[in-house]
């Protein structure tokens, strides 16, 4: 059984905060829906002290701040891009439209059909998250979406240049220098000067995450996404320092980050908390990362690795690091993770900037029936049938039957006006069938 050495707080008080999120990004796109262009402005200068003649940059603008840019921070910005343009296109080679036939005469088929327009949402508050441009901008290009529009929010009252040439770089069409819910509302619902977009992607913080939450329906989404998470598997050939530097390295992402051990090993356990202390005293973003490993942190006591797999799936955790001896038992063996990290010589920090993988990830034990964003979920499969006269006959026949116990009249008849067109011409059913009372 696992032993708990330290727990996270209790569920009731993150409830609670989440019932004020809710209201108050109700409220919000509320009035996107009703003052659009108005409401934004409003929405911007109250939050983000930011209300320019226009939101969307100009290409004469949007030049202007990438030549700001070090050309060193381009190279890196396009090496990223390339990585998760080249696993984004081994992914979408890897989905095939697909025509068969099931029985004589019946041709089925699927077909893989980008979304035609989509809004990428690109954080900025406290860290301007350059990477989540790659992320969304890049992989929606790959799977051929037609339209990509972006908002980022101002940082440090102006425009962040590095994100900007992530978007540029990415592919965006259109770039906002908008933030915060009212930037989710506007290209989900629309304004007089913002298009409405078919799906809505990208990270942000609770309000961002809820406020697609409530949108969902009304225009598609990535998935649901909370703080976010980091699991380390360990056993006794880790060592605590690097399992302290990864939890932290995921903790100063926000206060409400959880970061977690499960280990075999006793003294991996015990150590752990004075090695957190240890790094919390030099690390410069130790004001929210201490408060997320004192509120959301986690050690758990396994007996073996099985159970060690047995509490990771129960956890499903957005990044699951994986230091033991043998990393790839537990790729064979778990069910629920957003995105797995196999061996100390990887870490949650590559996928999240440069390797290839997508850093856009299911949180809040959301990995239990999803996986993250990648370019499959800008594809809809939309199937298709094709049948021959003869084989309208042999098909219509069951259809007609299984329609009768159902007591769906309307719907027998239209299998029954098959049988007596084709059934006339082909197989010689004659007359009309009589409805089954």
């Amino acid at each position: 059984m696992a032993t708990y050495l330290k727990r996270r707080i209790d569920r009731a008080v993150t409830d609670a905060n989440d019932a004020k999120v809710r209201q108050t990004v109700e409220s919000i796109l509320q009035d996107v829906a009703k003052r659009g262009d108005a409401a934004v402005r409003e929405l911007s200068e109250k939050f983000d002290k930011w209300s320019p003649p226009t939101f969307r940059l100009a290409k004469g603008e949007l030049d202007d701040i990438v030549r700001k840019v070090a050309p060193d921070t381009i190279t890196d910005i396009k090496f990223a891009q390339e990585q998760i343009r080249k696993f984004a296109e081994h992914q979408r080679a890897a989905l095939k439209d697909i025509e068969v036939e099931t029985l004589p005469g019946v041709k089925l088929g699927h077909r893989n059909i980008p979304v035609d327009s989509v809004g990428c949402y690109v954080p900025g508050g406290r860290y301007p998250m350059v990477a989540s441009a790659h992320m969304s901008i890049v992989t929606a290009r790959t799977a051929g979406v037609r339209s990509v529009l972006a908002c980022t929010p101002p940082n440090q009252g102006e425009p962040h240049a590095e994100t900007i040439a992530a978007m540029v770089l990415g592919g965006a069409d259109e770039i906002y220098v908008l933030g915060g819910v009212q930037a989710v509302a506007a290209m989900a619902l629309g304004t007089e000067t913002v298009k409405p977009v078919d799906m809505l992607v990208g990270p942000g913080n609770a309000y961002v995450a809820e406020a697609k939450r409530q949108l969902f329906g009304r225009v598609g989404i990535d998935l649901f996404a909370g703080p976010t998470e980091i699991l380390v598997i360990a056993d006794d050939s880790s060592d605590v320092e690097m399992i302290a530097t990864d939890l932290l390295g995921q903790a100063e992402h926000g206060p409400t980050s959880p970061a977690i051990l499960v280990t075999t090993s006793p003294a991996l356990a015990e150590a752990l908390p004075a090695e957190i202390e240890r790094q919390l005293a030099v690390l410069p973003t130790a004001d929210v990362a201490s408060v997320a490993w004192r509120d959301y942190g986690e050690i758990i006591l396994v007996a073996s690795r099985e159970e060690a797999v047995q509490e990771a799936d129960r956890i499903a955790a957005e990044h699951v690091e994986v230091l033991t001896r043998e990393p790839r038992y537990f790729l064979e063996h778990m069910r629920n993770y957003g995105a797995l990290f196999l061996g100390p010589e990887t870490n949650v920090s590559y996928g999240d900037k440069v390797i290839g993988t997508n850093h856009t990830l299911p949180t809040l034990g959301a990995a239990r029936y999803t996986g993250g964003l990648w370019v499959g979920k800008f594809l809809k499969t939309c199937t298709y049938q094709e049948v021959t006269p003869e084989a309208s006959v042999n098909i219509g026949e069951y259809c007609s039957r299984l329609c009768a116990i159902e007591r769906f009249w309307g719907h027998k008849e239209q299998a029954d006006l098959r049988l007596r067109r084709y059934g006339n011409q082909n197989v010689g059913l004659g007359a009309k069938k009589e409805r089954v009372a």
